[in-house]
């Protein structure tokens, strides 16, 4: 099964700032959403998207909720349609002319599958926390404390351990940190911080 898209042009440019309101994405993700371990995942991934905007990149709160907007809406086509993953959402969103950037973002989440190289710091950061996050919350599930006292040095041994999570992809996480440039001890410490926060 291919998910390549097969295209590099996303929505129309004169769309720049149209977004959805936190209601009508809401909407959409228990329309088409209804595994809640995804559910989880994608409000953890669009959390630290809109942390990462505010705290690094000093983002105002129209930018913050662009990227946590990628962030929660970057799987909502896996659920029902797995094999239309990103088509689906994408034109979706380009049939509600959402702004450019935020439908860029979601196409390039997983280079790999999709065809499409993350360009924005926008595209590049949700394919960072993508992987990672789902490996971080697999972690917190097996300790009795959850992400309470979680440190850096057992993500990182359960990251070595190919067996752990075995479908989050070692190979695209590190490819995702070259392409953003960032640390991975710093990311991981990020997402240690901010995502126990999400429930």
């Amino acid at each position: 099964m291919s998910l390549q898209l097969n295209r590099t042009e996303f929505g129309n440019t004169a769309n720049a700032g149209n977004v959805l309101s936190k209601e009508e994405v809401m909407q959409l993700l228990n329309d088409w959403v209804k595994n809640e371990r995804l559910q989880l995942h994608m409000k953890q991934v669009a959390y630290l998207m809109k942390c990462w905007a505010a705290e690094k990149e000093q983002l105002n709160e129209a930018d913050q909720w662009r990227w946590e907007m990628a962030g929660l809406l970057h799987d909502a086509d896996w659920d029902q349609w797995p094999e239309q993953h990103c088509r689906k959402i994408i034109e979706e969103l380009e049939a509600r002319n959402i702004d450019a950037e935020i439908i860029r973002a979601i196409a390039s989440h997983g280079p790999n599958h999709f065809g499409v190289e993350p360009v924005t710091k926008m595209d590049k950061m949700l394919y960072v926390f993508d992987e990672l996050s789902g490996l971080v919350h697999a972690y917190s599930l097996m300790r009795p404390e959850g992400y309470a006292g979680m440190e850096l040095k057992g993500v990182k041994k359960r990251l070595k351990e190919k067996s752990f999570a075995a479908n989050v992809n070692r190979d695209e996480i590190n490819d995702a940190m070259q392409r953003a440039g960032v640390e991975l001890d710093a990311i991981i410490s990020f997402i240690i911080a901010k995502q126990g926060e999400v429930v």
